[in-house]
């Protein structure tokens, strides 16, 4: 049956471009995994800027749908040649500029860079809304600003999502959350009031162009938003067995899929994502009062307003200690799986003191625009009184990927009294079972829970997006569909928040908040 199913096309496909890993996941009617593949890849610091080469993109991209292809038919000895429906996510905002001719014009532009400051504030200013540092119009304006040779050439600016699924489609849209990180919107257009602001204030520079008709279309979840063409089969699948004409939903961004792949698209719900960088999402009952530099306003992929607080940094520099602590092993005969290596160090952060001993771990391998930072230098301190054990060394990393977030959260949570039940974690933080959860909840005082399927990650909600659009009833909503017809009866662990925990590691973001004159003057002279 099941094989039938893949054979004639009843199954969804999602792909997603992470930071560090390009994953597909093709899934059954119920939203259920089949088979998935996947591609490491990295970004890199290319005079000065973090981004990924278009070759890149698609050598990724061949390559996972490659591995999907022969899991596929290594697991159901099918030949993959069709789906019911595709869609494609990736990496959040950022800055893709094309001319008219689909050439582009300056290397892709990532979430990870620090370098739109003056814009993000100038814009913020303008719109009495917030617009962080890696959004698009942040980067567009900051381009204007540096009188950068290709803002007269422009004719299409988009996300790394919204460049591939154009590719793939020939259509220039995407979906309404990732939409909201290319500008603000308003009842799921562009906000046209802040759009004849901006106007207003691009003027004085004649460019050639309305920002407006250099974004994509805005589409919400469910709906179709092209079909898989000739070439963009080729493109995908150079072997020439996939078939063109498979529809696709709406191309979102890897906050929305994480929403998703959580089930936490209703008010009262939310979501961290806990990787390479590390951001939680909280959809909102009711506006804020005011607007946060540290808090982005965007959208669920069906539009209801969501608070996030987005952190460059998370897991790099900690990954880096574990390696190097894998490197020792090593030289002592010992040959322990990632795995064991993660879980022996991850757990006897849980045996340290409440507030890791007084020492203090800085995670900036970039910049970190919530606190002011435009670069980054990984940095561990302590004092002389400092209890210095292994289970505080690694309880002060955990602390300190989290640290930044904290920050962000104690805003939404403390000051504006944000109603929160509960918060869904996924990504590689919360591998090592028990340990980022508890981490996690001692920072937002709130409990958290990992479903069995967070292991999935946002590759498994695109495609849950692309079932939703396959197959949804009239009427039925993307929170009715999550809830009744994938995660009915789901189960995942949920942890409280322990009150030393969190005593401690409010002890904890107090000195880490109060030393990072220490990490700007590292910055200063470690050049």
């Amino acid at each position: 049956m099941m094989e039938q199913d893949i054979r004639e096309g009843r199954t969804s496909l999602g792909i997603e471009l992470g930071s560090t890993r390009i994953k597909a996941v093709l899934v059954n009617r119920e939203g259920k995994p089949l088979a998935s593949g996947s591609h490491e890849w990295e970004n890199q610091l290319v005079d000065g800027v973090w981004t990924y080469s278009l070759e890149a993109v698609w050598d990724g991209l061949r390559a996972c749908y490659a591995d999907l292809r022969q899991s596929v038919k290594e697991t159901y000895g099918v030949a993959l040649q069709t789906v019911g429906q595709m869609g494609v996510s990736a990496m959040m905002h950022g800055y893709l500029a094309f001319d008219r001719d689909g050439k582009l014009l300056v290397p892709f532009r990532t979430w990870r860079n620090t370098m739109t400051e003056q814009a993000s504030t100038e814009l913020t200013d303008l719109f009495g809304f917030n617009i962080p540092q890696r959004w698009t119009v942040a980067h567009l304006y900051q381009a204007v600003l540096n009188g950068e040779a290709h803002i007269p050439l422009l004719s299409h600016l988009t996300t790394l999502a919204g460049y591939v699924h154009w590719q793939l489609t020939g259509q220039k849209v995407v979906g309404t959350g990732e939409a909201a990180g290319i500008f603000p919107l308003d009842n799921g257009r562009y906000d046209p009031q802040r759009l004849k602001k901006l106007e207003a204030l691009l003027a004085p520079f004649e460019v050639p162009w309305r920002a407006e008709e250099l974004f994509p279309g805005i589409l919400p979840a469910g709906e179709c938003a092209g079909r898989l063409t000739e070439q963009g089969a080729r493109l995908l699948d150079p072997t020439g067995a996939l078939k063109p004409g498979i529809p696709f939903c709406p191309a979102e961004g890897d906050a929305g899929t994480g929403m998703v792949a959580t089930n936490s698209v209703l008010p009262r719900t939310g979501n961290v994502s806990a990787g390479t960088s590390v951001f939680a999402m909280v959809v909102l009952e009711k506006p804020l009062r005011k607007v946060y530099p540290e808090i982005d306003m965007v959208t669920t992929p069906a539009g209801d307003p969501v608070a996030m607080v987005h952190c460059n940094n998370c897991t790099t520099d900690l990954n880096a200690w574990v390696h190097l602590f894998g490197e020792f092993a090593q030289r002592m005969g010992l040959r322990p799986s990632q795995a064991e290596l993660y879980g022996l160090l991850y757990r006897a952060a849980l045996e340290g003191d409440d507030d890791a001993g007084g020492l203090l771990s800085y995670n900036f391998h970039s910049g970190e625009h919530i606190v002011g930072l435009t670069q980054g230098r990984p940095l561990f301190t302590r004092t002389p009184e400092s209890t210095l054990s292994l289970a505080n060394f690694m309880r002060a990393h955990l602390f300190g990927a989290l640290g930044v977030l904290k920050h962000g959260m104690d805003l939404l949570l403390k000051q504006e009294k944000v109603g929160l039940d509960m918060i869904f974690g996924h990504g590689g933080l919360f591998k090592t079972p028990g340990v980022g959860q508890r981490i996690l909840a001692a920072a937002i005082n709130t409990p958290v829970s990992v479903l069995e399927t967070a292991g999935e990650g946002g590759a498994w909600g695109m495609a849950l997006l692309a079932e939703y659009a396959r197959s949804r009833t009239p009427g039925e909503s993307l929170a009715d569909f999550l809830s009744q017809r994938v995660f009915n009866g789901a189960s995942g662990d949920c942890i409280q928040p322990d009150a030393a925990d969190v005593k401690g590691f409010e002890a904890y973001c107090e000195r880490f908040m109060r030393a990072l004159p220490v990490e700007r003057e590292a910055i200063r002279w470690l050049n």
